[in-house]
C-alpha cells in the first residue's frame, strides 16, 4: 500500500472542482479564468508539493516544478511493458539508472498505439524484434506493490512474439537476458514486481486466459 501522504498529494494535485472550496489544483488551473481562482489553485498546488517534498525528503522547488510541468486535465500516465518468452524463459533488461532488471518498456508516446510503443521499446532496450500478440493485463500501479511514485500510473502488459534480432544494450539498458521464473535477477520494483512476472508466466502457459485488470 502506498503511504497516505502520497495519496493526499496526488488528490490535491489532480482532482477536479467540487463544492468544498474547489480544492483540486491541476484541473482547476486548466479550466479557471478568474485571477482569484487561478491564484488559489496555485496555492493548493504549492501545498501539495510541500507535503510531498517533506515526506520524500527532497527540495520543495523540485516537486513544485515537477507539478508545474503537468498541464491540462489530470489523467493517469501510461506505462507499457512487453513480455517476450523463449523456451519457458522471459526477456529482461538491466536498467542503467538503478542497476536492476525489468521487462523492456516505458511511457506510452503520443501518436503511437500502445502495441506500437511496446514493440518499439522492446527493440530499443533489448535489440530483439517482436510482434505484440495479446494485451495480458492492465493494472493500477498503486495496487501492485510498487514503491511510491509522484504521479498516478496505469500499467499495460503485452505478450510479444519474438521474430528476430539479437541482444543489444542501449542508452537506458546495460544488459539483456532471458530468465526462468524460478531464477529471476534482482528486479527494478518501480517498474515490475515478481508477482507480475509470475502472472505473466501463467499467461504464457495458459494462452486462453482472459486479460487481467484491477
Amino acid at each position: 500500500m502506498q503511504p497516505k501522504w502520497l495519496e493526499w498529494t496526488q488528490k490535491l494535485q489532480a482532482m477536479s472542482d467540487d463544492k468544498l472550496l474547489r480544492i483540486y489544483a491541476q484541473n482547476g488551473l486548466t479550466y479557471s479564468e478568474g485571477p482569484f481562482d487561478i491564484e488559489r489553485y496555485k496555492q493548493l498546488r504549492a501545498i501539495a508539493a510541500e507535503i510531498m517534498a517533506t515526506y520524500a525528503n527532497v527540495e520543495h522547488s523540485y516537486i513544485l516544478d515537477l507539478f508545474a510541468r503537468e498541464i491540462g486535465y489530470a489523467t493517469p500516465k501510461v506505462d507499457v511493458r512487453g513480455a517476450v518468452f523463449r523456451d519457458d524463459t522471459i526477456l529482461l533488461v538491466k536498467e542503467r539508472s538503478d542497476g536492476y532488471w525489468t521487462l523492456p518498456g516505458g511511457w506510452a508516446d503520443v501518436g503511437e498505439s500502445p502495441s506500437e510503443v511496446v514493440v518499439k521499446e522492446v527493440f530499443e532496450e533489448s535489440g530483439y524484434q517482436t510482434r505484440a500478440i495479446k494485451l495480458l493485463a492492465v493494472y493500477d500501479r498503486n495496487r501492485q506493490g510498487h514503491p511510491p511514485f509522484p504521479f498516478y500510473v496505469y500499467k499495460l502488459f503485452f505478450q510479444c512474439e519474438l521474430i528476430g534480432g539479437s541482444p543489444s544494450s542501449s542508452i537506458e539498458t546495460e544488459e539483456v537476458g532471458f530468465f526462468s521464473e524460478n531464477a529471476l535477477p534482482e528486479l527494478s520494483l518501480g517498474r515490475v514486481t515478481s508477482a507480475q512476472i509470475t502472472r505473466l508466466f501463467q499467461y504464457y502457459r495458459n494462452p486462453d486466459l482472459a486479460t487481467d485488470f484491477d
